[in-house]
């Protein structure tokens, strides 16, 4: 065989490599992009069940607030309820929206800054913000069951409710207080980064250990 022949041998060998090499990188990525959605569904199912769980909440308020128009306390219950809703149907849409927003086929620097703006949403507003609400929401949640019943019964409980606005205020008082030592304490214990994993949640860490999964293999 000629040497002429022998380098366009090699050169054409190695143009099948570097196409079959690409070809395999093509696939790698494919599949590791349906893995990384796979991991990130069951985040998504949640999201839409809190929306569902959010739009039942402000529609119970809005019913119960447009019906006891004559009843300020009543009023102010429902309305807060409406608005706690209204939150856990916002709040969920946004992650879905940075969720949605990540392209699993993008480079792996890009798709970890994307998860990376998910974790902060969900441990820096999220978690805050619905542990403040949640801690004291059950109050008119409380009061909203308890008109029902005097409804039924034909009574006014709020005008026998006036030793108990006190003692519902010392309630969330002590609930908010609990829920703010139970995070010092957590921090202080190390459990600082165990706690934020568990506000993110597991979809987004399982999403993060494959991108570093891949990372590592990119580099190798």
């Amino acid at each position: 065989m000629e040497l002429d022949e022998m380098k366009q041998a090699w050169l054409t060998l190695n143009q099948q490599l570097v196409r079959q090499q690409a070809l395999n990188w093509q696939i790698f990525r494919s599949d590791q992009a349906e893995r990384l959605r796979r991991k990130a569904r069951p985040l998504v199912w949640g999201q839409s069940m809190q929306i569902v769980l959010g739009i039942a909440l402000a529609l119970w308020g809005i019913s119960f607030w447009s019906t006891h128009l004559h009843i300020w306390p009543a009023m102010a219950c429902g309305i807060a309820m409406q608005a706690f809703g209204t939150l856990a149907i916002i709040f969920p849409a946004r992650v879905l929206s940075l969720v949605h927003a990540i392209d699993y086929a993008a480079p792996v620097l890009d798709i970890q800054r994307r998860v990376a703006q998910l974790r902060a949403w969900r441990v820096r507003v999220e978690a805050p913000v619905f542990a403040v609400l949640g801690s004291v929401i059950w109050i008119p949640a409380m009061l909203m069951l308890i008109q029902y019943g005097a409804d039924g019964a034909g009574v006014d409980p709020w005008s026998h409710m006036s030793d108990s606005w006190l003692w519902l205020f010392l309630c969330g008082a002590v609930s908010l207080v609990v829920v703010g030592l139970a995070y010092a304490l957590l921090r202080r214990l190390g459990y600082r980064r165990r706690l934020e994993d568990s506000f993110a949640g597991n979809a987004v860490k399982r999403v993060e250990a494959m991108l570093e999964e891949i990372a590592r293999f990119e580099h190798e």
